[in-house]
């Protein structure tokens, strides 16, 4: 098929989740809790380690980075989800689809990258604490986390940028957002090229951090079972247990749907495990880095002492 009259799309229409009326009224309302305790949990995280001294470690910083990240990463694609559970299949205009394409795989390949740097955080921190605090300067924290989204931005330009000029023979994305195997589907040529690029390109992005997270965490492994106490091996594993929850929450949903070949998923499947990756992960982490950590209830308690305190005086 040629690209006569089908190489600009003004529209396309977003399908979300086919369900009845009543069922539709209960997502949209779970969703919107699911996003409100998102966005608190994140922001309870953020100012809590700005507010709290006892957590100005490099571990917290990360942490807090990838708070504020998960509140960009959520909100760009909760917004049309929302949007189609309580209106049904709704327009969105193809500059704004591709904009949200570029942006979400942006941070999406951007949290990879940081939970790479969070690895080799935890690695330094157990493997060479001698030198830890040196080799994990403010300075080198700031430069780690600005290298991951810049990083993550320069790598989504390949995949995006091919699927936005792709032509278009048709207009209803089965997806609550624009991504890439949904929109490749609409193409009227032969996308199996494209597939294979994107395929290599967020390959070797997400996997290539995967592995490196796996070997810092057999180095860790090691360290960690030379340990001379039960307690200290406890404690040693307690600091990677939760990052190695979300890696194992975040890797295992999106190499489901990216790695391999983007465009060849059953339409319905990659939005389901979307769902993980683009909304769930995001909610869960704040609970995941939180739940049992003696250090953050200290610094809640300590936050709110301090608070209690400047309202008695005033």
């Amino acid at each position: 098929m040629t690209h006569t009259n089908h190489t600009w799309t003004l529209n396309f229409i977003l399908a979300g989740f086919t369900t009845t009326e009543p069922l539709r009224t209960l997502a949209f309302l779970g969703t919107l809790c699911i996003y409100l305790l998102t966005l608190a949990g994140n922001l309870f995280i953020i100012v809590l380690v700005r507010a709290d001294s006892g957590l100005s470690t490099p571990m917290y910083f990360f942490i807090s980075v990838l708070s504020f990240l998960e509140l960009w990463y959520v909100s760009t694609t909760v917004i049309t989800l929302l949007h189609t559970l309580l209106h049904g299949p709704s327009i969105i205009p193809s500059a704004v689809c591709f904009i949200q394409l570029y942006v979400f795989h942006s941070l999406g390949m951007t949290e990879c990258y940081l939970l790479g740097v969070m690895a080799l955080d935890r690695y330094l921190a157990i493997c060479r604490p001698l030198h830890y605090h040196a080799l994990m300067s403010r300075q080198v924290q700031v430069r780690l986390a600005g290298a991951t989204w810049v990083a993550g931005f320069s790598a989504a330009v390949v995949p995006a940028s091919l699927t936005a000029t792709l032509p278009f023979c048709l207009e209803e994305v089965a997806h609550y957002f624009c991504d890439l195997a949904p929109l490749m589907r609409l193409a009227c040529v032969d996308t199996s090229w494209h597939a294979r690029v994107h395929g290599t390109v967020i390959g070797v992005a997400t996997g290539c951090n995967f592995v490196l997270i796996l070997g810092l965490y057999g180095n860790i492994l090691k360290a960690v079972v030379k340990l001379p106490s039960a307690a200290s091996r406890a404690k040693a594993f307690s600091t990677c247990s939760s990052h190695m929850t979300v890696v194992a929450l975040f890797y295992g949903s999106a190499f489901t749907v990216y790695v391999g070949s983007p465009g060849s998923q059953a339409e319905g499947t990659d939005k389901l495990i979307a769902l993980v990756y683009a909304l769930l992960t995001p909610f869960l982490n704040p609970i995941i880095y939180t739940l049992r950590n003696k250090e953050v209830k200290q610094a809640v308690k300590r936050v709110t002492d301090r608070v209690k305190n400047i309202v008695r005086r005033t």
